[in-house]
């Protein structure tokens, strides 16, 4: 059947559109970003306490996470060998217990000695069999190569409470002092870092308390406390609103303000999945946090002197719908078991990936950047839920996250230096970012740099200017390169390897190099 003339003319046109296509997608300018590092001001050192973790007694993450007598994976005081293996690849350096909203109905005394029953865990619904106590999580901590940081109950907890916990783990002398010599153990347990209560500025705590009634609070505690120990640091928590008249009326007894922030919040009813750019698109929102504090810290007189523990944060919040709650539970009721067994959602793998890893790392570098005033952070959890590291009964997976974590640990230098970033914006939505983040660190000798270099970009490679100082970065350098075959990529039982750092040589020409989509580069440059 011949061809008609109108069928001809549309293949013409259609060929012409192609061309067309193809000639713009050729010249079409690739993102653009420029990184200078200001050798010119001094570095200064970073507290490694920003890479800390956090744990609470919420699903898997002390019992069948890094607790878990009986396995075969577990020491004889039943602690999971292969989850303090992976702590001590991280080299955390502090972890905060028990507790987030469980804290808030905690009593510690029910957690040691040998005659231990379970007890009603108001927050989460569930039953607490205090099998996980004061000793076992600072001999965990022990272990692991950490500080212990204690978290007391400020919720329906006492300030003599707290003052007879403090007693317990670091008295040598006293009624508590005694009962821990009692239970085995001598020494004090020398905890010294304790936070006053948790989010009790939130009316969904256990013990939620208005403003004036928090401020007042904390500095009863807060003086109890450190007359038990004149050594211990301590925090309490706040959010932007409570935050001034705390620091007004208790702010000389405290040494950290404690913040916390999940930019992504809680998984919708319907358990929908975000897609990674809804998910990168929050890097930015823990730095527009840190200096509002840094503003309220200033206002106050005490920034310098009370620094910011950003002691809970993730990317995405915490599965638990219906919780957490502040009375007994029917832990029997089919309504309340169907809740508890949809925290499990938070176990699925596929949520895990690059976004996760690129948040992390952003949010690192934002504590990096603001060393000054950020001295601590630690990520919420370390272990199952939304964390880094997923245990289950025959092993782990590292999350994408872990390896973000581990780079960091590993592969930075000591000391922080002035890095300015210019770049593309990356948009979803009414919300944009910079394509590209960075930060650079030194040793102490100025010999040794690592360059952090993040592409947040799901899809298309940044090309990325590096100035050193008033010279270009020129020629091959080692470099650790975390990434995926796709944004969506994650690790789970059976593939925890699909994304892992792998090493590379980096070339920079007149300073210019090309960042691969959705990674995360660390460049290692000796300066001789």
């Amino acid at each position: 059947m011949p061809h008609s003339p109108f069928f001809e003319r549309s293949i013409f046109c259609s060929f012409l559109f192609l061309i067309a296509v193809a000639c713009t997608e050729q010249h079409k300018q690739p993102n653009q970003a420029t990184i200078s590092i200001r050798t010119d001001v001094q570095a200064i050192s970073y507290n490694p306490m920003i890479f800390g973790g956090f744990l609470e007694h919420f699903g898997r993450q002390i019992y069948g996470g890094v607790y878990d007598p009986g396995s075969p994976l577990s020491d004889d005081n039943g602690f999971r060998k292969d989850v303090i293996v992976a702590l001590k690849e991280l080299k955390i350096p502090v972890i905060r217990w028990p507790g987030g909203c469980f804290v808030s109905g905690y009593h510690w005394e029910r957690g040691v000695g040998m005659d231990r029953t379970p007890t009603d865990d108001m927050a989460w619904g569930v039953r607490e069999p205090n099998t996980f106590g004061t000793d076992e999580f600072v001999r965990f901590c022990r272990l692991v190569g950490c500080e212990p940081y204690i978290c007391t109950n400020a919720g329906n907890g006492t300030v003599e409470e707290m003052c007879n916990w403090v007693q317990y783990t670091n008295g040598t002398s006293g009624d508590y002092s005694q009962l821990r010599i009692e239970n085995g153990t001598i020494e004090p347990l020398d905890v010294r870092i304790w936070s006053i209560g948790n989010e009790n500025y939130g009316a969904w705590e256990i013990g939620h308390k208005p403003k004036e009634q928090w401020a007042q609070f904390v500095l009863k505690a807060a003086e109890a406390m450190k007359k038990v120990d004149p050594q211990i640091q301590l925090s309490a928590a706040s959010n932007e609103d409570y935050a001034p008249h705390l620091l007004d009326m208790a702010g000389r007894y405290l040494d950290y303000i404690s913040i916390h922030g999940y930019p992504l919040g809680r998984l919708h009813e319907k358990n929908e999945m975000p897609d990674y750019l809804s998910c990168i698109i929050k890097s930015e929102n823990p730095e527009r946090r840190i200096n509002r504090f840094i503003s309220i810290l200033e206002n106050s007189g005490y920034r310098g002197r009370i620094k910011i523990a950003f002691d809970e944060w993730n990317l995405r919040g915490w599965h638990h719908p219906g919780f957490p709650r502040k009375s007994v539970q029917d832990y029997s009721d089919p309504e309340v078991k169907k809740l508890v067994k949809a925290r499990e959602n938070n176990s699925i793998a596929s949520q895990y990936n690059m976004a996760d890893a690129l948040f992390s790392a952003s949010f690192l570098n934002t504590c990096l950047r603001h060393s000054e005033d950020v001295e601590m952070a630690n990520i919420a959890p370390i272990v199952n839920t939304r964390g880094p590291l997923y245990v289950h009964p025959d092993g782990i997976v590292r999350r994408t996250h872990f390896h973000t974590l581990s780079m960091y640990v590993n592969q930075l230098e000591e000391q922080v230096c002035k890095t300015e970033v210019t770049a593309d914006g990356l948009a979803c939505g009414q919300d944009t970012i910079s394509v590209v983040d960075a930060i650079a660190t030194v040793d102490r000798k100025g010999e040794n740099w690592a360059i952090v270099m993040i592409n947040r970009h799901p899809s298309e490679k940044v090309s990325c200017t590096v100035k050193f100082g008033d010279k270009l970065l020129d020629g091959e350098y080692k470099a650790s390169l975390l990434t995926g075959d796709s944004p969506d990529s994650y690790n789970d039982i059976n593939h925890p390897n699909r994304v892992i750092p792998k090493k590379v040589e980096i070339a920079f020409s007149n300073g210019v190099t090309d960042l691969s989509p959705h990674s995360l580069l660390i460049v290692h440059v000796p300066v001789k």
